[in-house]
């Protein structure tokens, strides 16, 4: 499912402007799920990834939310 759903947002992104034509996402994925009460919290999370990621790198955040939840993770199985 997460694969066809990959293929098919990005081949509509590429619809979408000329300047996603190069669009493609990572190869791995994970899948989670937002309270509809906070997702304002996401929204403006997503909007200044860039300011919040000089402070903190998306890889070290992403361990930092696993370990949070008690999700078990390998490096390896996560990164590229």
């Amino acid at each position: 499912m997460v694969e066809e759903l990959k293929k098919q947002s990005s081949q509509w992104a590429k619809k979408v402007d000329p300047k996603y034509s190069k669009f493609s996402w990572q190869r791995g994925y994970g899948i989670f799920s937002v309270n509809p009460k906070e997702v304002d919290i996401v929204k403006r999370y997503i909007d200044n990834q860039d300011i919040h990621h000089k402070k903190m790198t998306f890889k070290d955040e992403f361990r930092k939310f696993l370990k949070n939840y008690n999700i078990d993770f390998g490096d390896s199985y996560v990164w590229d």
